[in-house]
């Protein structure tokens, strides 16, 4: 899907420290319109950093980003309003305010009323459970609802760039299938471009079209995710090693 020449979202030369912790340095990557692109690695390698840079949420000593050739601000309500949205590592939904207050949020950017009943009405059509509990606070919702609810929280910004944190983090494996589903009809049928951080690299390579793997701060390897799902070096040390 990469033949398109320029890149809908870049990352060049992205430095963060925290303190005297470099947590990125010099990452470069790129994602191009209607991918789905994954980053794996180990925890502590950077992708959480990476995203929350991304979204103007940690400050960057060094690097730019750019969406469209354009620089993103550093401001994360700018980010979004750009077209940048991200269901963060923990899902943080509103736990005081309702499922349908948490995608009104999401909804800032939006000026006409009738666009946001049609958002929610897509976000329902993908995730029924929403809809049954729209009234319910959220706090009261279990993590596979929170975790529905926070990508469609992201969805109701009309993003053209979809960022994913960890989305099966503390997941059981049948509520990772069904989301990990959806994620897959929202990158075909609503054509959006997605970018995942995923520990769960087996699940993240399977679900993406290109990957990159971050290591210590450093993007190391870089391809096709169904030729890194088959790299001895990801299998061995990202996967579990080699299925019997």
């Amino acid at each position: 899907m990469s033949q398109e020449r320029t890149p809908i979202l870049s990352v060049r030369g992205l430095v963060v420290n925290y303190g005297a912790i470099k947590a990125l340095q010099g990452v470069d990557l790129d994602v191009y319109p209607g991918e789905i692109v994954a980053v794996i690695g180990a925890n502590g390698a950077g992708k959480s950093t990476l995203m929350n840079a991304v979204m103007g949420s940690v400050p960057r000593q060094g690097g730019k980003i750019f969406l469209d050739g354009e620089e993103l601000p550093t401001k994360s309500y700018q980010v979004v309003t750009r077209g940048v949205a991200i269901s963060p590592e923990g899902r943080k939904v509103f736990a005081p305010l309702t499922v349908k207050e948490n995608l009104l949020m999401g909804a800032f950017p939006q000026k006409s009323d009738e666009q946001i009943r049609s958002d929610m009405r897509k976000i329902f059509d993908l995730f029924p459970r929403l809809e049954e509990r729209m009234n319910q606070y959220a706090g009261t919702l279990s993590g596979g609802e929170q975790q529905m609810l926070a990508i469609g929280r992201a969805l109701m910004a009309r993003p053209r760039v979809l960022l994913l944190d960890e989305p099966s983090l503390g997941l059981a494996p049948i509520i990772i299938k069904e989301i990990f589903k959806e994620l897959k009809r929202i990158n075909e049928e609503m054509g959006l471009t997605i970018l995942i951080v995923e520990q769960n690299a087996r699940q993240a390579l399977m679900l993406s079209h290109r990957a990159y793997v971050l290591q210590t701060g450093h993007m190391i390897m870089e391809g096709p995710s169904t030729e890194l799902l088959n790299d001895p070096h990801v299998e061995e040390a990202y996967l579990g090693g080699k299925k019997r």
